[in-house]
Parts: structure tokens; sequence; C-alpha cells
């Protein structure tokens, strides 16, 4: 594989998974390391990814990017329109991070009377400018790759929340493996909001679907709904149903 084919593999990897570790593409490319980190270094002096320790960020974790800079926003948007619906006033939604659920925020009715518990700096930022919901940030240690807060203080909070709805943003899911990421502490935060909330809502691109990461947050079987951009009927998404998942 050529250069400039290895570095739009691993430009598209970064991009839809929004973190990717230099081991995992090191797997999948069939490379070294040492390539690899020379492939993130360069395409971050390029400025189209974040380099970080062990791995590379996608641009969409840079604070105030544009929408028109994040991957897949089209699809993200409908995915957001889709979840708004499910929203009632009176309402606890817990939320994780992400671009798809900046989406969300965009798009909550400006009547909308509910309160909105979140790790995501970048979330409660985007909430706060809705005039009338409530925000609680849960707040301990910051996570400088994934933007959002976390550790033994975080998830003890949540474990004391009884949410109606926690929308989860997807970096792979699996009707096998289930929900999957590939940061440890996020992983710990997303089981946590999961076993704190009635219903279990996840978002994610139809491209994420059927895809695998390293850490397991939970079975496919523990999300209540799952929304993308496909019609509902669409033959991807029939095994999901299938399992008694709702798809939207």
């Amino acid at each position: 594989m050529l250069k400039e084919e290895r570095q739009a593999v691993i430009l598209h990897q970064i991009n839809l998974h929004n973190k990717v570790l230099s081991s995992s593409l090191s797997e999948q490319i069939q490379v070294s390391e040492d390539t690899i980190r020379r492939d993130l270094i360069e395409l971050a002096q390029e400025g189209k990814i974040i380099k970080v320790h062990g791995g590379a960020l996608s641009n969409s974790f840079h604070q105030g990017v544009s929408s028109r800079d994040v991957y897949s926003i089209e699809e993200k948007k409908r995915i957001a329109l889709k979840a708004v619906k499910l929203i009632k006033d009176g309402m606890f939604v817990l939320t994780t991070g992400g671009t798809t659920i900046t989406e969300l925020a965009h798009m909550l009715p400006k009547d909308l009377q509910a309160t909105f518990i979140t790790v995501s700096l970048s979330a409660a930022l985007e909430y706060s400018h809705h005039p009338n919901i409530e925000v609680i940030i849960i707040g301990d240690k910051l996570s400088k790759n994934s933007k959002i807060t976390i550790g033994a203080e975080a998830i003890l909070k949540i474990q004391q929340i009884k949410a109606d709805l926690c929308f989860i943003g997807v970096n792979a899911i699996d009707l096998s493996e289930g929900l999957m990421d590939n940061d440890w502490d996020v992983v710990q935060i997303k089981r946590a909001m999961i076993k704190s909330s009635k219903k279990v809502i996840a978002l994610s691109i139809a491209e994420k679907v059927n895809t695998v990461d390293q850490l397991k947050i939970c079975d496919a079987d523990d999300i209540d709904i799952l929304i993308t951009e496909l019609d509902p009927e669409a033959e991807k998404l029939q095994p999901y149903r299938s399992r008694g998942i709702q798809i939207l």
C-alpha cells in the first residue's frame, strides 16, 4: 500500500471513530507502529488530525470546529432530528459527548423544559445556549483526549441519578460484540450512564454499525433504541430489530 493510500485509510478511521490507537491501526493496515506514528505526525503537521500519546483524535475534538468539517455531518443531523423527538418536557436526560450529541443540542425546541446532565464540556456549552433547559455538569478529572470528565467521583455521581433517557454517542456497535469504545475511562462513564437510565438510546451513523473496537461497554441487548440516518426498515438494521431493539 502506498503512503498516500495508507494515510487515507488512517484519516478515514480517525474521522469515523473519533479516536484511534496506533496499535489498532498497525494491526488493521499490517504495518509497523513506527510507520503509523510517522504517518500520524505528518497528518497532524498538515492539520488533518490531532496527534496524542498512543494514537490520534479527529479534528472534531477542537472546540468551535465548523460543522462543515465534521465527518458525516448531514447523516448526524438526520440522526439528531430523530432523537430530539424522544425528549419531552420534565425529563431528566443523560448524554455523553460527541458531534452527534452537539447536533442534538442544536435541534432542541426552544420551548422544551427539561434537565440535561452531561460529563462533556462541549455538550454542556451547547446546552447552556438553550433558554429553558437546566444543565448539570458531572465533575471530576478531565480527560484531555475525550473532553469529558472521568473518574470514580464522576461515576459515583452518575450512580445517584435515575434519568429518563440516556443518549450514547457510538464509537462502534456490533450485534455479537455489543457497544464498544477504545478508551477505558470513557467506557466506565458510559457503563454507569446506561445503568442509571430508564431508557438507553444509541446514536450511530450507519458506517459504524457492525464494527468493533477494543473495549466492550455493554451488550447490544442493553440498548433500547438504535438511531441511524437510514430508513428504519433498512436491511442492515434488520438483525438488531430481530433482537428486540427499536430502530428509528
